[in-house]
């Protein structure tokens, strides 16, 4: 039933202006529709949730200490300096052995690296070896 279904992503965010700007204007997605609630991107004809969730106490959105959505690229590299060019930092850890760039490579040789949306979200870039 859901085999044949098309996705949905969702990544959840604490307002609207600087996930619209992270998302639209650095990330470069396609907005397809913004209500007062959730923005709707599309990835490569995946749809992104970008939904607000506001706790009813007014704190502040516990971010996933893992990766919550991520992206294949060809050339990861090239992809890491194009987004640190735009004001994008990409995380560094201390437990797996990282290039200057931030880029992790597997054992199997994929490559992996990591950064954060204004919420604190992670996401990913993964160039596959194969």
């Amino acid at each position: 039933m859901l085999a044949t279904a098309p996705i949905i992503a969702f990544v959840t965010v604490s307002t609207v202006d600087h996930a619209l700007h992270f998302y639209r204007d650095t990330l470069g997605l396609m907005l397809t529709e913004e209500t007062p609630y959730a923005m709707v991107f599309d990835c490569s004809g995946v749809m992104l949730r970008v939904a607000v969730m506001t706790p009813p106490d007014g704190a502040q959105l516990e971010p996933a200490s893992y990766t919550v959505l991520g992206w294949r690229v060809q050339e990861i590299e090239a992809s890491v300096r194009e987004l640190q060019a735009k004001g994008i930092r990409f995380q560094q850890y201390g437990y797996i052995p990282q290039d200057e760039l931030g880029i992790w490579t597997t054992p199997g040789g994929d490559k992996v690296a990591w950064f954060a949306d204004p919420d604190g979200n992670i996401l990913s870039l993964t160039q596959f070896a194969r």
